[in-house]
């Protein structure tokens, strides 16, 4: 008889590819898979997942509101349902799931994806990150099958609750460029210097402004801000009051076979994140790892996880500050060094072989199979 695992996360489903690789992976292993999420306004369809998804609809979309009933909605939903594994995707899903874990007696994984009490939206609300602090202190150290998204995160954990954390990177799948990614084809210009943004989390603090800003001192570039997120109209915005409106191009969210299209139609793809809060300071965000796929050399901010990369394999440059004249005197020198380039390029190919699911899915594989799946 096949398991059943249950996933659950709070977001629309349709944009989370680590969800969608894992629950992919254990798919080819067997599994019967199920993915619980939440309708939005704009959510796109979820049939071409290859699991069924099961979407809440809820009243409240922000604030308090949204977590205390997307939670009991949650634990209504799983403490009816067959169900071998729960994996609970973030903090904002550990709650329901940990005790419909302990009411149906079946095992529980949790899938942190970012240091969650460290993310800046809660930083100056104490009343609320304390919630979070208390809800973590009291399950995380019950909990047996733990896994993060980079070794800084599981140190942290590890060092705060005394438990074992596994390590699966967000690392892409291997992606083949093709004749989808021709800039004729994609409406882009061919002879400017195109610089990538991409994201689901276009937040503050993940140094955007200064990207934005950084584009009254280049000429002949465009910056490609794929995605959304909390400054998105803060930018546009920007862009209007500086005349930057021939210097960035804005897209929404697109799937990611897509958005891998545009991704590999650029010349430099940039993270970077401030080292303003525990969350950006650790982090190893997607789309380095996309990046990597797509061949496009990348420039990043002095963040512990993303440089030991960049600089392990040689595949881009460094910010050594946030200001925007930096920023684009590093992306004139990245455009201008010919033999750089085809170095950082010849050394992308060789961490895209490395760094893909093909090669990490195999943790995710021992992950399961050590909680009886």
């Amino acid at each position: 008889m096949k398991k059943r695992v249950i996933f659950s996360v709070i977001n629309d489903i349709v944009f989370d590819q680590r969800v969608n690789r894992v629950a992919g992976t254990l798919l080819q292993e067997g599994a019967e898979i199920l993915v619980v999420g939440r309708q939005l306004r704009n959510s796109m369809s979820c049939n071409h997942l290859p699991y069924p998804v099961k979407r809440f609809r809820m009243i409240y979309n922000k604030g308090p509101f949204l977590y205390a009933f997307f939670n009991i909605r949650l634990f209504l939903y799983l403490l009816f349902r067959k169900v071998n594994v729960l994996v609970a995707n973030d903090l904002d899903t550990l709650l329901a799931n940990y005790l419909v874990s302990r009411i149906r007696k079946v095992t529980l994984i949790y899938d942190s994806h970012e240091y969650f009490t460290g993310v800046p939206e809660i930083q100056n609300r104490p009343f609320v990150r304390k919630v979070w602090q208390t809800i973590e202190k009291w399950i995380f150290p019950k909990l047996e099958h733990i896994y993060t998204v980079n070794q800084s995160i599981a140190r942290i954990y590890e060092e705060k609750y005394n438990v074992n954390v596994g390590i699966v990177r967000n690392v892409s799948y291997k992606w083949n460029r093709s004749g989808n990614c021709s800039r004729n084809r994609l409406g882009l210009p061919a002879d400017r210097f195109i610089v990538i943004l991409q994201g689901s989390g276009i937040n503050i603090d993940r140094g955007a402004e200064e990207a934005v800003l950084s584009m009254q001192y280049l000429d002949n570039t465009i910056l490609m801000i794929i995605g959304d997120g909390d400054i998105v109209n803060n930018l546009k915005q920007m862009v209007s009051e500086h005349g930057l409106q021939s210097k960035v191009m804005f897209m929404e969210k697109v799937p990611h076979n897509i958005l891998m299209n545009f991704t590999c139609a650029a010349d430099v793809g940039i993270t970077l994140d401030k080292d303003t809060n525990l969350n950006y300071k650790y982090s190893l965000p997607n789309k380095l790892f996309d990046y990597i796929q797509a061949g496009v050399p990348v420039l990043a901010s002095k963040i512990v996880e993303v440089e030991n990369i960049i600089k392990s394999y040689n595949i881009g440059d460094i910010i050594d500050n946030h200001n925007p004249e930096h920023i684009a005197s590093k992306l004139k020198n990245m455009f201008s060094d010919m033999d750089r380039i085809q170095l950082w390029k010849k050394n992308l190919h060789i961490a895209g072989e490395e760094l893909c699911w093909e090669n990490e899915q195999g943790k995710i594989i021992e992950i399961f199979r050590k909680a009886g799946l």
